[in-house]
């Protein structure tokens, strides 16, 4: 036997320096799963996923209920090596997410087994998750000639003036070169902020908008019409998923590139937004996008199709997440907008003991591994732990 012993599923509360808030959603503390595989020589591996009602439809115990019922044997059918398990994870799709219309239900559930078991086969051979990457068929017309560094861009939240005002000072000293702004939450003066905003960030930060769902398709254009004199670069998501048909008609009139973000969920989502032209750019998150693998058929699909593409993260992910996104943002040219490793300036507490956050101006290297790169501290998984469950396999 080569292929997982066992899995453990890990409910973890992960505690936030500061609660998170955007027009759909506010928190102080995230709610992950982690997924640790254990193969049979000993070798062992770990994934994270964070499954969110409001995003794919999953929860802890959902996403604990489809991986406890999985068949890893039969579904894997013992690959050899990491080139063998890559071949199994382009094939392998979770029962769920077949069911779906939209291909998204189990993804986070996904997301963090194929994460574990790309960590541990690739620490078995000494190769590092990049190099599995660079297997992965969809990413043939994507990859870097090599691994290269990164550079990721800052947000500021819809907090207080106060501390937006001390916020963009910090981006603009801090140097980076993009900043995502959220818009769209109640009883916020928009225009004003970004009039403010701007003057502190300069003509040539590139500034873009994340709306979360905040506005009907009867009144986006309005809405974003005032914005426009401050030139963003997009509009995250500024509709509902419920009215995302409508923006076919209405992106020449908001006269801003559009992103898909809660209405980007799985490939499905991504075909749909292709056929329908709701879309200039595609916002991927690796959680909600299934994994490694299914992320990057989306963001073949986005480059043949002419389409730019976002990789995101979610707000609360550990540096488990982190290092998955910075493996396959080092590996992938043409990436738009980058977020991610924001881990020592969100998290009160982080599973790993590497510090992985970017550093000034967003820059980051690749992590060279073995596996993701990174190493998780079991003190820290059992400190954080709400919940855990193992499911053998041998």
């Amino acid at each position: 036997m080569t292929g997982p012993r066992s899995i453990d599923l890990y409910h973890v509360l992960v505690p936030l320096r500061k609660p998170i808030r955007h027009a759909s959603f506010e928190r102080a503390s995230s709610d992950n799963l982690v997924v640790r595989v254990t193969l049979a020589d000993g070798t062992v591996g770990h994934g994270e996923g964070v499954p969110r009602p409001y995003v794919t439809g999953e929860t802890i115990e959902s996403a604990f209920a489809s991986l406890a019922s999985l068949d890893l044997p039969r579904i894997l059918d013992e690959p050899a090596d990491l080139a063998g398990l890559v071949r199994r994870l382009e094939a392998w799709t979770m029962p769920e997410t077949e069911a779906d219309p939209r291909g998204m239900a189990g993804n986070s559930a996904r997301c963090a087994l194929e994460m574990a078991l790309l960590d541990a086969y690739a620490r078995r051979e000494g190769k590092s998750v990049g190099e599995a990457v660079r297997m992965v068929e969809a990413s043939r017309d994507l990859l870097n000639p090599s691994a290269g560094p990164v550079r990721y861009s800052g947000a500021i939240t819809a907090e207080d003036p106060k501390k937006e005002v001390v916020s963009a000072w910090k981006m603009w000293i801090y140097g980076f070169h993009q900043v995502k702004v959220k818009v769209g939450v109640a009883g916020q003066d928009d225009p004003a902020r970004l009039a403010k905003l701007r003057r502190i960030l300069g003509r040539r930060m590139d500034v873009r908008l994340d709306a979360n769902e905040a506005w009907s398709a009867g009144e986006v254009v309005a809405k974003m019409a005032p914005l426009r004199a401050y030139h963003p670069t997009a509009i995250e998501q500024p509709v509902p998923h419920a009215e995302v048909d409508a923006l076919a008609e209405l992106r020449p009139k908001i006269g801003v590139p559009v992103m898909l973000d809660e209405s980007l969920c799985g490939f499905p989502d991504a075909v749909r937004a292709i056929e329908r032209k709701t879309a200039d750019i595609l916002n991927v998150r690796l959680s909600k996008c299934g994994g490694i693998v299914p992320s990057l058929k989306i963001m073949s699909l986005a480059h043949r199709s002419g389409l730019q593409v976002q990789l995101g993260c979610h707000p609360g992910e550990t540096g488990l997440l982190s290092a998955a996104g910075r493996q396959v943002a080092c590996q992938v040219r043409g990436i738009r907008y980058l977020e991610g490793s924001y881990d020592r300036h969100v998290l009160a507490g982080n599973l790993i003991a590497e510090d992985i956050t970017f550093r000034y101006g967003g820059r980051a290297r690749p992590l060279p591994g073995p596996g993701l790169g990174v190493t998780v501290l079991p003190e820290a998984l059992a400190r954080m732990t709400v919940e855990h469950r193992e499911v053998r396999h041998d």
